[in-house]
């Protein structure tokens, strides 16, 4: 999906979180988008619901907070990358979205062998960056 079909507070918000340096809550977007008309948390929330919907932005569980997809797809398209995961780092907060096909691989065959049909999998994987580790 291309950010001219958006509506007005979606592109505000998806504008917010790809320009971000990290994760924000949705209270930091509404406080961050307050000139633009944003007055209550509803907004956020309602923009960022489709936004995910789109999947052009994904939510943290761990942070809860949302990021800007690393690999936006068109809407009719699906996410096409299998398992969306994170690496977050607990010192500066930096967080990589990657994929690795041998997850995705892991998954289907525990799932194919448990009779399971996953719909969404997403992992989030804490510890600290190479640039905070001194690496």
């Amino acid at each position: 999906m291309s950010t001219r079909q958006l509506t007005k507070n979606q592109s505000l918000v998806y504008d917010a979180l790809s320009h971000a340096d990290g994760p924000l809550s949705a209270y930091t977007i509404l406080d961050q988008l307050r000139d633009h008309g944003f007055r209550a948390p509803l907004q956020v929330y309602r923009a960022l619901e489709k936004l995910l919907e789109f999947g052009m932005v994904h939510r943290l569980e761990s942070l809860n907070a949302f990021v800007a997809c690393s690999h936006p797809h068109n809407h009719d398209d699906e996410h096409s990358h299998g398992v969306t995961a994170f690496a977050i780092c607990e010192t500066c907060g930096q967080v990589n979205e990657f994929h690795d096909s041998n997850i995705d691989q892991r998954i289907a065959f525990w799932g194919s062998e448990n009779g399971f049909k996953p719909n969404k999998t997403t992992m989030e994987i804490r510890g600290i960056c190479g640039a905070c580790a001194g690496v």
